[in-house]
């Protein structure tokens, strides 16, 4: 891999954190700067700009800017002179960022590598570029550097190159209030869940809703609170299982001219040696001694019916009770109430069974950037995932009960959480990164409702958060990035309905995933995928986040488990229709 030197940037005022040495910020046991210095490890060459640290080892340059304190672009300016000239990439990394991993480093110098872009920069999960977590061309730097006028006080956009790129990374998320500090002191004190802890957490501890007698065709999404018992027998009487003759006896048969339909008059009883026509799902006259089936006999002239050779002796009558007596199990507590389980219950005169759900959903669109109608404004932009939640929830028994959007306030998120709630689910989309926007978290905190998912280890999604307000709600926030929510939703509604109403846990379907070592990263991944012509998936190893026209032409979504090989065996995500 091509050579790189780094610049950190360990300087600044920290205004809103009272001028603080932010920096020396201590999470998870190692300083924030120690984190930064950790993540650039394998570089040639690091210089440090800020105050004068003496507890750096002496191979780590350290240098200020001049003056002190004016900003980021006279920062880089000072570390890209200090370092002289040497590795052709240069990173530029800010030194508050906790969780950032030197595999996110590795990954944007291999994407500045192959894309021959001129820097390339990391994106939070809400698609909100981080230009101080970043790949430089040392020539694109020195050269952006050198068409500013005046270093001093310039914003970090000043800098960047047309020639840029912008990929999604995980632990991106940086501490620049009391607040997200304290978030990521409590995001180490409990770590992200994998997928798979996260579900189990969710169907055991959600508190389940309560259960109520209703009509089964009109609850298709909730799930049986106690077994269903059949009340009737199936079938409720003795039926023709094929079209052909009800026969009494040993043939040949007296045809008689009387024929039973189903549903219609049954026919008088058989005599030995009658048979009478008879059609499907009839019931079949007493004295019936079995049915024959149209292509097994031959009507003589004489109304006389034959038994045509060497045709196999068959009943083909479904005696009254013989699928279900009453009494019988239809079906266990936690059934999902389907199509299926409606008719089954149907046939044995069960229309009404104790239930819990279907779950209610209330969906909160945020950002002041978002607009789902109307002409956009300068810096809005269209959205591109509320107006399908509600059928990507119905896919899962979940029913949209409302669909509002909340602007950005101090407040906002505190009056939908303590709000009166008529619904099960709170399905929250951005908000829960770390950024000044991102408020979600800290309102979770505040309600002291009981947090059950804190973050994922998966990516995209990793920002996701499930809670349980003290009115029973259940709140899913989402990341903002569009890809990122679908996918997280696609993987945790199935859970989420499972916990709340009790239904058992779906089968996954599992498959080989044949280009899995293209794609696999140090944390699990949810990729599109399309399915391969020899059996299983192929996914593809480079998605766009921002938007979903990578789901375009995709049959599901596949999870690809961290450092995944060639063939592994992955979970499919269908893609509702």
């Amino acid at each position: 891999m091509t050579a790189a030197d780094a610049i950190v940037l360990a300087g600044g005022r920290a205004s809103r954190m009272g001028g603080v040495d932010k920096p020396a910020i201590v999470i998870g046991g190692r300083s924030m700067l120690d984190a930064a210095l950790a993540a650039v490890a394998s570089c040639a060459h690091t210089v440090v700009v800020g105050p004068h640290r003496p507890e750096l080892p002496p191979e780590i340059k350290q240098t200020r800017e001049v003056p002190p304190g004016s900003g980021p672009v006279a920062a880089i300016g000072a570390g890209l002179r200090s370092l002289g000239s040497a590795a052709p990439l240069v990173v530029v990394l800010a030194a508050d960022l906790p969780f950032l991993s030197a595999r996110s480093i590795t990954e944007l110098i291999r994407y500045t590598c192959e894309s021959g872009a001129d820097a390339v920069f990391a994106a939070d999960e809400s698609g909100r570029p981080q230009y101080l977590i970043g790949v430089w061309r040392r020539t694109a730097l020195a050269a952006a550097l050198n068409r500013l006028d005046s270093l001093i006080n310039q914003p970090m956009k000043a800098l960047i190159p047309a020639d840029s790129a912008i990929i999604a990374l995980p632990g991106v998320a940086d501490c620049d209030t009391d607040e997200e500090v304290r978030q990521a002191r409590a995001a180490v004190a409990t770590p992200a869940l994998s997928l798979d802890e996260a579900r189990n957490i969710l169907r055991d501890n959600l508190s389940r809703l309560i259960s109520y007698e209703a009509d089964l065709r009109s609850v298709r999404g909730a799930a049986l609170a106690a077994p269903l018992a059949a009340v009737g027998p199936l079938p409720r009487f003795d039926v023709s299982a094929m079209d052909g003759y009800a026969v009494a006896g040993e043939g040949p048969w007296r045809l008689r001219r009387d024929i039973g339909f189903a549903g219609g008059q049954r026919p008088v009883g058989l005599l030995p040696g009658e048979a009478v026509r008879i059609a499907t799902g009839a019931h079949v006259p007493d004295g019936t001694t079995g049915v024959v089936r149209d292509e097994f006999v031959r009507v003589a002239p004489d109304d006389r019916l034959h038994r045509l050779p060497d045709t196999p002796i068959r009943d083909d009558v479904r005696r009254r009770g013989e699928d279900r007596h009453p009494g019988d199990l239809v079906a266990p507590q936690g059934t999902p109430v389907t199509a299926a389980l409606i008719s089954a219950a149907a046939s044995v005169e069960v229309t009404a069974a104790a239930v819990r759900g279907p779950v209610r959903a209330r969906i909160v669109m945020t950002g002041d950037e978002i607009r789902s109608e109307g002409p956009l404004h300068n810096g809005q932009t269209r959205d591109s995932i509320g107006p399908i939640l509600p059928d990507l929830l119905s896919w899962y028994g979940i029913r949209t009960t409302d669909r509002v959007h909340l602007r950005d306030t101090p407040n906002g998120f505190d009056e939908v959480l303590t709000a009166p709630l008529d619904c099960d689910l709170l399905v929250i989309v951005g908000a829960t990164g770390s950024g000044a926007a991102d408020q979600l978290r800290a309102a979770v905190d505040r309600t002291e409702a009981r947090v059950l998912v804190r973050r994922l280890r998966l990516r995209p999604g990793g920002s996701t958060v499930v809670a349980e307000l003290s009115s029973g709600t259940t709140v899913l926030g989402l990341p903002g990035n569009p890809f990122a929510a679908v996918a997280t939703l696609l993987a945790l509604a199935p859970a989420l309905v499972e916990g709340r109403t009790g239904g058992a846990a779906r089968h996954p379907l599992l498959g080989p995933l044949h280009n899995a070592a293209e794609i696999a990263g140090p944390v699990a991944r949810i990729v599109p995928a399309r399915f391969a012509p020899q059996g299983g998936w192929l996914g593809d190893p480079n998605i766009r986040t921002a938007h979903l026209g990578g789901l375009v032409d995709r049959d599901g979504l596949v999870i690809v488990p961290a450092d995944a090989t060639d063939g592994a065996t992955v979970e499919f995500l269908p893609l509702p229709g």
